[in-house]
């Protein structure tokens, strides 16, 4: 009888702890996919800024200071996108 109290308890221990584990597992991963997303779109975003100001530059139409504002702002608009995929 004591036996059977012990082992109904035990399994119900490591069921617990199991599951809160599983949970805690599919939940990390989740934030990872959201961490990688946020990078790639900042990478793309660099990318976009860089293209930007070098057409900026060709067009002769704005001073360096301007073109230079130009990537900042894209760069910018990255980082708040990127930003609301984290969180």
């Amino acid at each position: 009888m004591i036996r059977r109290y012990y082992l109904t308890a035990l399994t119900a221990l490591a069921l617990a702890v199991g599951g809160s584990w599983v949970s805690t597992q599919v939940f990390a991963t989740d934030q990872a996919d959201q961490r990688q997303e946020s990078r790639d779109t900042k990478q793309e975003g660099r990318d976009a800024a860089r293209e930007t100001k070098e057409a900026c530059k060709e067009g002769d139409e704005k001073s360096r200071a301007d073109c230079r504002q130009d990537k900042r702002d894209t760069k910018q608009d990255t980082r708040d996108t990127a930003r609301d995929i984290k969180y």
